[in-house]
């Protein structure tokens, strides 16, 4: 039996908050016949805490679970994060040194520095290395700190080790065709490569919203234009606070928002809210994944929203939302996401931060109910075809079945 370490820094134990991709894959490979490890940090990324690893039990998993030292930090972007992945890294390798008889390493990046720990180890024991892109450093940390000169020399260690990562990677996996080609954006490899989208397990959405639709509360007369995700600086949430504003103000009190989710600009938002005496906006706050499925599905229509800037692609909430079968409004202003709306026809593009543009968005489709049923019917068509995990993850272990085998 091959014997496989999946490594990430950010992942959804039981009874955590947090994404499950990395879990998914774990379990998906152990069903496949591999044995698994997945190794990952003390430090909880979400919750922004030490996890209590005495409560963790091996027994409720498919696969074994590794830990690594990993002090903290309090924000997603700071330099504190950055010296706790660095120390992380560090004890990756003293991991991987001590206990690392595997036949492949299967690792997230970013962080840049911990994939590239996982890397050189695989080069060193001359097997195969597999990068999964999730994200991209430094180009999303830009969005806070942008700087001529100074954020170029500040970043500078995280792009290096980037295209070290990429350049000793067997294989290459990408949340996005963007993610996946981003690894040969400067050196030319002839390696395997793979979008898998995050997706989800339509079967464990759909479960969800059942068990809690009759929890989440929607009169008949009122018609929910919902986000879900984080509350952060890539996010545009101001725009919809005001667009609300705007509504009201058209008379549309029967148009309501849910902001579904946590994160550094709740507080400021929620405040805008009432100092502008916006009262059609709810911050609903973090919900367990069944109630945001049910959330979702309660919806008339659902927002991707972000600011011009941002440097996101096709993100985790996408599959979610398709999956819920309701139109969308995108402001994501990634050319592969607008050209994958247009072309599936399950929403609309329009541009990011502008109030005027999205209220006229959201009246439009509040008073075309046929144009927004059929947005909704093709979105869930897409989600069963291209971001059920059960169906797309398939191409993550076929990739590492064809490096075992060389």
């Amino acid at each position: 039996m091959k014997k496989i370490a999946v490594i990430t820094m950010g992942v959804r134990l039981n009874q955590e908050k947090g994404y499950t991709r990395f879990r998914y894959i774990c379990e998906f490979l152990a069903d496949a016949g591999y044995e698994v490890d997945l190794i990952t940090t003390t430090f909880q990324h979400w919750e922004k805490e030490q996890r209590d690893l005495e409560k963790i039990k091996a027994d409720d998993y498919k696969f074994g679970l590794k830990f690594i030292y990993e002090p903290g930090y309090k924000k997603n972007i700071d330099l504190q994060r950055i010296r706790s992945h660095r120390i992380a890294a560090k004890n990756l390798t003293a991991l991987l040194e001590k206990e690392g008889d595997y036949d492949l390493l299967y690792a997230e990046i970013p962080p840049n520095d911990v994939a590239l720990a996982a890397a050189r180890y695989a080069e060193k024991k001359g097997i195969p290395f597999v990068v999964d892109v999730n994200d991209l450093w430094p180009e999303a940390m830009r969005m806070v700190l942008d700087i001529p000169v100074v954020s170029s020399v500040l970043f500078y260690p995280l792009q290096r080790d980037a295209e070290k990562v990429y350049g000793l990677t067997s294989g290459v996996i990408g949340t996005s065709d963007e993610y996946r080609d981003r690894p040969f954006l400067h050196q030319k490899r002839e390696i395997p490569r793979e979008t898998v989208y995050v997706g989800n397990d339509l079967a464990d959405f759909d479960n969800g919203a059942e068990e809690y639709m009759a929890q989440v509360n929607k009169a008949e007369d009122e018609f929910w234009v919902t986000y879900a995700g984080t509350i952060g600086t890539s996010y545009d949430i101001r725009t919809m606070v005001l667009a609300a504003g705007e509504l009201e103000k058209r008379g549309r009190s029967d148009i309501r928002f849910k902001i579904l989710g946590g994160g550094p600009l709740k507080a400021e938002l929620e405040e805008l809210a009432n100092m502008k005496q916006i009262y059609s906006v709810e911050f609903v706050g973090y919900a367990p994944y069944g109630k945001m499925a049910a959330y979702l599905k309660k919806s008339d229509i659902l927002v991707n929203s972000f600011v011009k800037k941002a440097p996101q692609s096709i993100v985790t909430k996408i599959g979610d939302y398709l999956a819920a079968g309701k139109a969308m409004i995108n402001t994501c202003m990634s050319p592969e996401f607008r050209g994958k709306v247009e072309k599936d026809g399950f929403g609309v593009n329009i541009i990011p931060e502008d109030v005027i543009v999205l209220a006229d968005m959201i009246e439009d489709m509040y008073e075309n109910k046929e144009k927004r049923l059929e947005m909704g019917v093709k979105a869930r068509q897409i989600a069963e075809n291209e971001f059920d995990r059960k169906k797309s993850y398939r191409k993550i272990e076929r990739m590492i079945a064809g490096l075992l085998e060389k």
